[in-house]
């Protein structure tokens, strides 16, 4: 049984996109899972480009336009997962409705273990099919109240069409203090945050070279994010793998736990009482 999670925000620029590559990567190399990606930006499609991928001849547009099945147009890419990738330019305006891209996707969801939906930043029907072709959400949000209030649109979105929001993920985080806290902002949204990753000029530059963050320099702290919240997300313990990585969490002892580490153990144990994950 296959969860699909779609991965959404209201805005563009928050790095939705290299969330869910990111994501993918770690889910597949660290946690041995099969996992497709899946473009659901019909519009204006980048997914493909943050994975090398520039002008692949079958693309999502053409299944969701009934012209051949989900499975051909899968490709494998080089970091341990696959995707489902738009067009940049395509011919036709697409002829969609909401329930599509869930229909589209019923042939293929029996061959992973997660899929990965990377939404329309736009309110829209693109983001409403990837809610309705999703089993749970998380939202990329950051720390600001301009950032905030589209979060804010996008959660009662979510909730008038009851799919669950998993939670938050802080994008793009530079922990200063003009930026929201994560009470305000898990106040304000009524939403659990689940990562802080913050601002790593590392992430622009494997975004630059089109390889996913957690598989370009693992010892960095956003990438050390990354994988915890994939642990969650498998349901599975996150285990140290550097030296300064235990170091950190042996002197993290004398401080209070992150609100997000708490929220992830939270998930970690529902993913564990989940048949969707046994």
């Amino acid at each position: 049984m296959v969860k699909s999670i779609g991965i959404i925000s209201i805005k563009g620029g928050v790095g939705k996109t290299s969330v869910t590559s990111a994501l993918a990567a770690s889910l597949a190399n660290d946690f041995g899972k099969k996992v497709l990606v899946v473009d659901g930006n019909f519009t204006a499609p980048n997914l493909g480009l943050h994975l090398g991928l520039v002008n692949p001849e079958t693309t999502i547009q053409q299944v969701i336009d009934g012209k051949i099945k989900a499975k051909d147009a899968i490709y494998q890419t080089e970091y341990g997962f696959d995707i489902l990738p738009g067009a940049l330019i395509y011919g036709n305006k697409i002829k969609l409705s909401p329930f599509k891209l869930n229909e589209k996707l019923r042939e293929v969801r029996r061959l992973y273990d997660l899929i990965l939906i990377d939404s329309s930043p736009n309110m829209n029907d693109e983001v409403l099919s990837a809610m309705l072709a999703s089993d749970e959400l998380i939202v990329v949000t950051t720390p600001d109240y301009v950032t905030l209030s589209t979060t804010l649109r996008a959660i009662k979105l979510a909730k008038e069409k009851k799919t669950p929001i998993i939670g938050l993920v802080v994008n793009k985080a530079y922990g200063k203090d003009f930026e929201l806290s994560l009470q305000e902002i898990e106040e304000a949204s009524g939403v659990s945050v689940l990562a802080v990753l913050n601002h790593d000029t590392d992430v622009l530059k494997a975004l630059s070279e089109c390889v996913p963050s957690t598989m370009h320099d693992r010892s960095s702290n956003v990438n050390t994010e990354y994988r915890k919240l994939a642990a969650a997300l498998a349901g599975e313990e996150y285990e140290e793998s550097g030296f300064w990585e235990k170091m950190k969490r042996v002197f993290s002892f004398s401080h209070s736990v992150p609100k997000q580490e708490v929220n992830r153990s939270v998930l970690k144990n529902e993913r564990r009482a989940n048949p969707f994950y046994m």
